[in-house]
Parts: structure tokens; sequence; C-alpha cells
């Protein structure tokens, strides 16, 4: 039932395996994202020790990236009938799936400036599914921590917001393999 998720597309009762994002009040505060495998049905959902800090993000940079990744996971929810969210401050639950996804393009520009973000929102957004969770899987398992900036985390920054697409120039598999197979 769709008054079962809660944030984007978390079901507790269908695994607490989940992401979640936490927006404070101060505009001058960062942005957190914990993965956290337990839920509370009966109250607040408190930050706990056994909650992983996998980033803090500055606002700045959180603005230029949210509305994207928001409109990206509302298009799938909509494509699955499941309802819709946005970011709001305070807490924010985010299924574990698209908790992945979130944190390729989020660990791509933590240490980038701020102008490479549209270009690794693109690149981001080029990416399937599946990709993002292949780049968060070997990203998580080596440089995976809070502040654990080197490895497949330098890798993320170099690939998504130095790497500029030039659309004019894309061609699609299908495009490419009937080009193999006819010439």
């Amino acid at each position: 039932m769709k008054k079962d998720y809660i944030g984007f597309g978390f079901n507790p009762k269908e695994g607490e395996n989940h992401f979640y994002v936490v927006i404070p009040a101060d505009e001058k505060e960062s942005v957190s994202v914990y993965e956290r495998f337990h839920w509370d049905t009966e109250g607040d959902q408190k930050i706990e020790n056994s909650d992983i800090l996998k980033l803090q993000l500055s606002r700045q940079k959180w603005a230029k990236v949210s509305i994207s990744m928001q409109n990206e996971f509302n298009n799938r929810l909509k494509a699955d009938h499941k309802p819709k969210s946005r970011f709001t401050k305070g807490g924010n639950a985010v299924n574990k799936m698209f908790g992945k996804e979130m944190m390729v393009l989020l660990w791509a520009i933590e240490t980038n400036e701020i102008r490479g973000i549209p270009v690794a929102i693109r690149n981001w957004l080029g990416l399937r599914p599946e990709e993002r969770w292949w780049l968060y899987t070997m990203t998580n398992a080596s440089t995976g921590d809070k502040d654990d900036h080197r490895g497949w985390r330098i890798a993320l920054k170099y690939a998504l917001c130095e790497n500029p697409v030039d659309e004019s120039k894309q061609m699609s598999f299908e495009d490419y393999i009937g080009d193999k197979i006819d010439g």
C-alpha cells in the first residue's frame, strides 16, 4: 500500500536497510547522509552508534544536486506506482537502492568545485541504475567511510565531474552496434 512508503521509496516492512538524509534547519550546517539498518516505528528517528555516517556535504552543494536526484527518483517511483517525495528539512528516508545511487553522485562532488556539479549531474543521469549500484558497491567496499577521499572516491570525482559529455556527439548503443554491423 502507498501509505507504507516513507520518503523516497522506503518501506520498513520490506527491509529496514535504508539511507537517511538529515537536512538541518540551520542553513549554515552541512547535510549528513547515513546508512541505517533499523527503523523505529514507535517514534522519532534518532541517529544511533550503529548508523554509518557516509558523508557530510555543504548546503551549497546539496542545493545544486538535490532537485536533480529528487526528480530522478520521483520519475521512477511514479513509474512503479509508488508515492513521490521531496527532500525537506529534518530526516529524509531513502530506499537503499536509491541511496546507493545518491551516494555515487554525492561522493563525486564532495571535494569538487561547485562549477563541476552540472557536468556531474549530467553524467550521473546518463548512467543506468545498475551502473550506479555497481559503482557504489566498488567505492563503498574500499573507500566508503566519511573522510576516505582516495581510490574509488577520486575515480568517481574524475569520471563524473571532469568528463564533460558532448551531447551532440553521443551515440546510443543501438546506433553504435548498427554502425558496426552495417559498415
